[in-house]
């Protein structure tokens, strides 16, 4: 499947498994790659620059096909150094960059200079325009229905995707609802030149977390997120846990972020991650949950989008053309 996206970037389908913290590792971005998508690795998955240094390695030992490292700005409470996160991307000779949080602004002259294709993810038509403006190769544009931070504008793909593929003359990458072959061919029709997936992508038999925690996504439907952090102007969509549900408790009786702190911490997240304990912590989930159903391998998986979409493209959307 060809568009804009696939021959810009190198890769055989235009499917990407955006960075992920905790989950955006070596092994699941190079399955994702290997499989024909583009995987991309989270840089503030790793303690340090020469983590990063060492899980780049990793991953370019584990494919021959194109990936990108994500880095996002602005999301972690503790200091980072991201020049020197930067400094270790672009000497790695990575060639693709997914950046998120802040504008990339302070970063696009050493991405440029490097020869680095940059992806930056945007919630508004007027953010991916800014964007733009700055050089960005794509934009990744996240609707209401995503996981993690959604912005405060509420505004769903449906919406979204055609109005930012509209305005962009850059390639628009559709994230957030979409999980399947039906995603990718409504995405494709509304003008996008691929997908981005994030929810679907942790339901894979590669993807670093625990089993207990994919069966739930398995279970989800459309009901099964909640909105959190709206009060304090930091609106993120996570899974309907115990958690979630306290936080939202919290924050209607005009509790101050501090109140939430112990219960959305990073232990308590990595607690709910390695042990599958879906109550130990937030747990980042989009409301695309509705649609996955099993837990395949990326190859698996992004065969059958395609297929799906191939067929819902030539087959019954064709069909229902020219018809007396």
């Amino acid at each position: 499947m060809r568009t804009r996206l696939t021959d810009l970037l190198g890769i055989e389908t235009p499917i990407i498994c955006g960075g992920m913290m905790r989950v955006g590792t070596a092994d699941l971005a190079a399955a994702v790659s290997n499989a024909g998508g583009l995987g991309i690795m989270t840089a503030l998955t790793q303690k340090t620059p020469e983590g990063l240094k060492a899980e780049i390695e990793k991953c370019q030992a584990l494919t021959d096909k194109p990936f990108g490292v994500n880095i996002t700005v602005g999301v972690v409470a503790t200091q980072v150094d991201y020049g020197a996160l930067v400094e270790v991307i672009v000497n790695s000779g990575v060639k693709i960059v997914e950046t998120a949080g802040r504008s990339p602004e302070p970063f696009m002259p050493f991405f440029k200079a490097a020869g680095i294709k940059v992806i930056h993810k945007c919630v508004t038509v007027r953010h991916s325009l800014a964007a733009e403006r700055l050089g960005v190769d794509v934009v990744s544009i996240d609707g209401f229905e995503c996981a993690g931070h959604p912005g405060e504008q509420d505004v769903g793909g449906l919406v979204l995707f055609p109005a930012a593929a509209q305005a962009l003359k850059i390639p628009v990458v559709a994230s957030g609802g979409i999980a399947d072959g039906r995603g990718l061919a409504a995405a494709l029709a509304l003008g996008c030149d691929g997908v981005n997936m994030g929810t679907r992508f942790m339901a894979t038999q590669e993807a670093p977390i625990h089993q207990g925690i994919k069966d739930k996504i398995v279970e989800m439907d459309e009901n099964q997120t909640q909105i959190i952090f709206r009060s304090y102007r930091n609106t993120a969509r996570v899974y309907k846990n115990s958690v979630a549900m306290k936080v939202a408790e919290i924050e209607a009786a005009g509790g101050g972020f501090d109140e939430v702190h112990e219960y959305v911490s990073g232990s308590n997240q990595e607690r709910a991650w390695t042990t599958g304990d879906i109550d130990a912590g937030m747990v980042t989930a989009g409301m695309s949950g509705a649609f996955v159903d099993d837990v395949p391998t990326c190859k698996e998986l992004i065969e059958r989008i395609v297929g799906d979409a191939e067929r819902i493209i030539s087959q019954r959307l064709a069909g229902m053309v020219g018809q007396s």
